[in-house]
């Protein structure tokens, strides 16, 4: 095609999850309800966390990160999604679209970061609970978190400046509800080969350490859990991390599932189901997992609930 005829992209169309125009309202009101469930327990345990003086420990400091994480995660997504649910026209602008990969990938990143960072925080409790207080003190609670955001800067710096770099055409309907590196590479009318290398090694080179440290240190508790005699023992130690093993579980078996599919398998509408897993329903389920499992947070609830006051003062 001759350069004169090239229609260069200032728009961009999204697809949505579905293009049936009879579900657009009931997955309207289905989204609807996970955004604001989300909203509501991310923002509670953001809230228990701050105020109660029984959650102010590594482990808790850690969870307020992940929640806000979350949030954001999904705040990113949500809105423009919802919207998209009701209007013909489902645009986003080109500096909007680049914006909203960069928050996507600030956040996921951040989230894969921030359980690795918990992972390490009940290796230390379980396998080192006298030295607990000295290892994992605020100055490295401080220094993981800020390494997390570091790290997931750099990322969403990079890959979307990669993204963004080659040039868009004619073509401008996303595959997809949000604006994702792999379906927006799909539209380029020039060479992308140096977007798919930066999406390839940051991504590999994130999970491969992030799983790493969870793996590590989940191999030790569990040496460490099976070594207690008594079983009330052993229980009590898997008590303490069961609800971040789940969260792990769920959300790297959700990654995995995505980038460990065979290249015949995969498709981009695989790759939206599982997008709406990681960044709609893990940051809803999250709240659930750390707060139904956990006597301490169901504790400090019912203490805010009989005295909000007393304790929004305290923050």
């Amino acid at each position: 095609m001759a350069l004169g005829n090239l229609t260069w992209v200032t728009e961009f169309i999204l697809v949505g999850v579905s293009d049936d125009p009879e579900l657009q309202i009931p997955l309207f009101l289905v989204f609807l309800v996970l955004y604001v469930l989300t909203m509501a327990g991310n923002l509670g345990i953001i809230t228990l966390t701050s105020v109660d003086p029984q959650l102010q420990t590594p482990m808790y400091f850690f969870l307020r990160h992940l929640a806000i994480i979350n949030l954001c995660n999904s705040t990113v997504i949500a809105p423009k999604m919802l919207v998209n649910f009701l209007v013909t026209k489902k645009i986003i602008s080109y500096y909007g679209c680049a914006a909203q990969l960069g928050g996507f990938l600030v956040f996921i990143v951040a989230e894969i970061f921030m359980l690795a960072a918990m992972a390490y925080d009940r290796y230390v409790a379980i396998c080192n609970p006298l030295l607990y207080a000295v290892v994992v003190s605020p100055k490295l609670c401080c220094l993981l978190v800020s390494l997390t955001y570091l790290q997931s800067l750099i990322t969403a710096l990079t890959v979307s400046s990669c993204v963004f770099s080659v040039s868009y055409c004619s073509s401008n309907t996303i595959n997809h509800f949000y604006c994702d590196n792999v379906p927006l590479l799909a539209l380029s009318c020039s060479d992308t080969s140096i977007p798919e290398t930066a999406v390839f090694t940051f991504s590999g080179t994130n999970l491969f350490f992030s799983m790493t440290i969870v793996i590590i240190s989940y191999f030790n508790i569990v040496i460490t859990i099976l070594r207690i005699h008594s079983t009330e023992g052993r229980q009590k130690a898997f008590s303490t991390c069961a609800s971040h093993m789940i969260a792990v579980v769920v959300f790297y078996g959700t990654l995995l599932f995505m980038y460990l599919q065979p290249r015949t398998n995969h498709s981009l509408d695989t790759d939206k189901m599982a997008s709406v897993f990681y960044t709609l329903v893990i940051p809803m389920l999250n709240p659930l997992i750390y707060s139904l499992r956990n006597k301490t947070v169901k504790d400090a609830l019912k203490r805010f609930l009989e005295n909000p006051c007393r304790s929004l003062k305290l923050m």
